[in-house]
């Protein structure tokens, strides 16, 4: 029996958490890493709810999952550094980098880069307003000074889509273009500002 391929989604707030819902249904095994809690502003704008409020990101977001979906996801609540990278990100087919500091991107950059390991990163701006996702071989990492998010163009649900997309395709799946792209991108947003205005 062989082994499924596993995407490790490093950082699971507002870009990362849903990336894992939009992956749900890859044969995949996926591993969420994120050393930080729920707060309430997380709410509105990431993939976790009220009674996620107080709980690690990554417990919160698998007990979500489990219960919505039926999806198993393996959870790593410990801070990411050199000393524990190696085994954090063992066994590893596709890293997706959603961490919002330079220093921990730089991190995973350079852990991805020594082993060959294909990685997308991905950044959203304060507020959602714009995003960008981008393989590890065209991107750099920016400094602290500048806030430590990431380049960041293009606009938030697009880079989203864009993540999704870049797992699809390195996974060898069939990625809808076009208008099937647009179709879905106009009900995520619908669908987004139904939920803010309920």
């Amino acid at each position: 029996m062989s082994k499924r391929p596993e995407v490790c989604v490093v950082g699971v707030g507002a870009l990362g958490s849903h990336l894992v819902q939009f992956i749900r249904n890859e044969a995949v095994d996926v591993k969420v890493i994120d050393m930080d809690r729920v707060e309430q502003k997380n709410v509105a704008s990431q993939f976790h709810g009220k009674p996620g409020v107080g709980k690690s990101k990554v417990a919160a977001l698998q007990q979500t999952m489990d219960f919505l979906f039926k999806r198993p996801i393996a959870t790593i609540s410990n801070k990411l550094v050199a000393a524990n990278i190696d085994v954090i990100l063992k066994g590893a087919s596709l890293v997706v980098d959603c961490l919002d500091n330079g220093t921990s991107r730089k991190l995973v950059q350079d852990h991805a880069r020594a082993r060959g390991l294909p990685c997308l990163h991905g950044a959203l701006a304060p507020g959602g307003a714009f995003g960008r996702s981008i393989w590890d071989e065209h991107f750099v990492v920016d400094s602290e000074v500048g806030g430590g998010r990431g380049d960041v163009r293009g606009r938030g649900v697009p880079a989203l889509h864009r993540a999704h997309s870049g797992v699809h395709g390195a996974l060898g799946a069939a990625v809808p273009e076009g208008r099937d792209a647009r179709r879905l991108l106009d009900l995520s947003c619908r669908s987004r500002r139904r939920l803010k205005t309920a």
